[in-house]
């Protein structure tokens, strides 16, 4: 198996490379960095950042960084909320770009047996395996939206599942960003043991969850 995977393994390894080299080099983009530019915006500020959000899942910028950068710049509640609105507004996008657009082209990247038995569990259980997907995040998120475009999955269904799943993490993030600029320690503390517990559960969880959605490594249906 992972002389199988090697290739790609080492592919994704060189890729990131190769973005970290960019980012350091030449953006050298920090949560700080960004707040203060989206923050020189004014009133636009919010309107800036969910359109950032919304195009993320486009131009293979970290979610994590701006969730973070919310968190910095307009505090856990509110950071929170333009998040949610940018996430969902992304995954939206990605599913589009999937059913409309690019279907053809998507197809050939959530192909595989693991993929093709994620979308074909998106087709049967709709909303509650999206929900259960955002919460426990156990494939990457765009990818997710993708797979859902492709699918038969209902609109709404995906939409509903992915806002409400979303939230747990996205304010475990949002409230370890507005941390950073807190001179509280206990508060700095309560939102590192947050996050940790929020990030940590998908580890625990994830062999039990994996079984019963039916997702393996390798992408096939566990035995019964």
């Amino acid at each position: 198996m992972l002389k199988k995977n090697s290739g790609k393994i080492i592919g994704i390894v060189i890729i990131i490379g190769v973005l970290l080299y960019i980012n350091n080099s030449y953006l050298d983009l920090s949560p700080q960095d960004i707040r203060k530019w989206i923050l020189s915006f004014g009133l636009f500020s919010p309107i800036l950042y969910i359109l950032l959000y919304t195009l993320r899942p486009l131009i293979l910028f970290p979610a994590s960084v701006l969730s973070l950068t919310a968190g910095l710049a307009f505090g856990a509640v509110w950071g929170t909320v333009y998040t949610i609105i940018g996430a969902t507004s992304g995954a939206i996008l990605s599913f589009l770009v999937a059913r409309k657009v690019g279907a053809g082209f998507v197809k050939g990247k959530t192909s595989g047996p693991r993929m093709t038995k994620i979308t074909e569990q998106l087709e049967q259980r709709g909303f509650v395996y999206v929900l259960l997907l955002r919460l426990i995040p156990l494939v990457n998120f765009d990818l997710i939206s993708y797979a859902a475009g492709v699918s038969r999955v209902r609109f709404m269904a995906f939409v509903l599942g992915t806002f409400i799943g979303i939230i747990p993490g996205t304010f475990a993030y949002n409230f370890l960003g507005s941390s950073l600029l807190a001179d509280n320690t206990g508060r700095i503390i309560a939102a590192v043991l947050v996050f940790l517990l929020i990030t940590l559960v998908p580890v625990i969880v994830s062999p039990k969850l994996r079984g019963k959605l039916g997702i393996t490594k390798t992408g096939g249906k566990k035995d019964a």
